[in-house]
């Protein structure tokens, strides 16, 4: 089992309303990719982190093996979802590890 995590920072000049919308966005389109990526076992996106948070939204998700995380990066559903959050996004974090 492998797991893979993101931080994400929004936008520094997007006002906090465009944040809000962004953050319920990335969220959709991310979890949609739940049951439709093969070897993905859990993907979930956390974006009401507490004041003392230094990123606006978290990626927490799992996979059978390294090679299913492989198989996800290049998939044309993770891609298109992760292009809509590198258009809200100005810094990413990834954490990568074995269960």
């Amino acid at each position: 089992m492998v797991k893979h995590i993101i931080l994400w920072k929004l936008k520094e000049s997007m006002t906090c309303e465009e944040k809000t919308a962004a953050k319920a966005e990335a969220k959709r389109r991310l979890e949609n990719l739940n049951g439709n990526i093969p070897g993905m076992t859990d993907l979930k996106v956390i974006t009401n982190g507490l004041d003392s948070s230094n990123a606006d939204m978290m990626l927490d998700s799992s996979f059978e093996n390294a090679e299913a995380l492989a198989g996800y990066q290049v998939n044309p559903l993770h891609v298109e979802a992760a292009a809509y959050v590198r258009s809200v996004v100005e810094s990413r974090l990834c954490l990568d590890y074995d269960i």
